[in-house]
């Protein structure tokens, strides 16, 4: 799963890998928050070929195992917090 500015849903491993390559992007962690054992939280900064001027974002990163299942960026920190500790609630009721 993908959430970013311009679209949301399913996508695969090899999709998002492709997508990481032709986008150009580069995210440069500044901050990491621990939500649960398969939540994190990564507060980046952004830069793209066409704008090298860092733009502040954060990502909410879900694993199982060693991969990553899923992949929800925000526009920034605190966003990204709470939405992580909202899917961790979610869960933890299920």
């Amino acid at each position: 799963m993908v959430l970013g500015p311009k679209s949301a849903g399913p996508i695969s491993p090899e999709q998002f890998a492709d997508w990481v390559e032709r986008s150009g992007i580069r995210l440069v962690p500044r901050s990491w928050h621990p939500i649960s054992g398969r939540l994190m939280v990564v507060e980046e900064d952004a830069t793209w070929p066409e704008d090298q001027t860092p733009t502040r974002l954060a990502t909410v990163f879900r694993v199982a195992g060693a991969k990553v299942t899923a992949v929800l960026r925000l526009p920034d920190l605190e966003s990204a917090l709470d939405l992580a500790y909202i899917c961790r609630e979610m869960a933890a009721t299920e």
